[in-house]
């Protein structure tokens, strides 16, 4: 079996998706409750911060493949990272996974985690190199 994109390329089923993980929203948005009794514009700020990040976690798809990291929004291809092109990688604050980086040859690149953490970090081992 094998899933099609737009661009009427295949996918084995040796690639990897990423399940959605809404931790970091759930965390803001109690946070912006509770920041609002303090003072309203900043619970008003987080909370629109966390509406944008449920909304990436539940359209956003990142599927790993043997050649690149590619993420989707719904069925189309929004963007693809070739592995070969990546020089390194790190997820911030490991015992709470907030952020991920990584670095290509001509780009560097940071995103809240929004994904499962624990499955982001396998296949970055798997398909990336990681230099410290």
């Amino acid at each position: 079996m094998t899933i099609a994109n737009d661009a009427n390329e295949s996918f084995s089923l040796q690639n990897t998706e990423l399940k959605s993980s809404f931790n970091i929203p759930i965390v803001l948005t109690t946070a912006a409750i509770g920041l609002s009794f303090l003072n309203v514009w900043v619970g008003v700020a987080i909370a629109i911060f966390s509406l944008f990040l449920t909304i990436q976690a539940a359209t956003l798809r990142l599927i790993f493949t043997e050649t690149d990291l590619d993420i989707f929004r719904g069925e189309k291809l929004i963007r693809r990272f070739p592995y070969k092109e990546w020089l390194n990688w790190r997820i911030f604050f490991a015992p709470v996974p907030i952020l991920f980086y990584f670095r290509e040859t001509k780009s560097i690149h940071f995103l809240p985690i929004l994904f499962d953490p624990k499955a982001l970090e396998a296949c970055l081992e798997k398909h990336c190199l990681k230099q410290e």
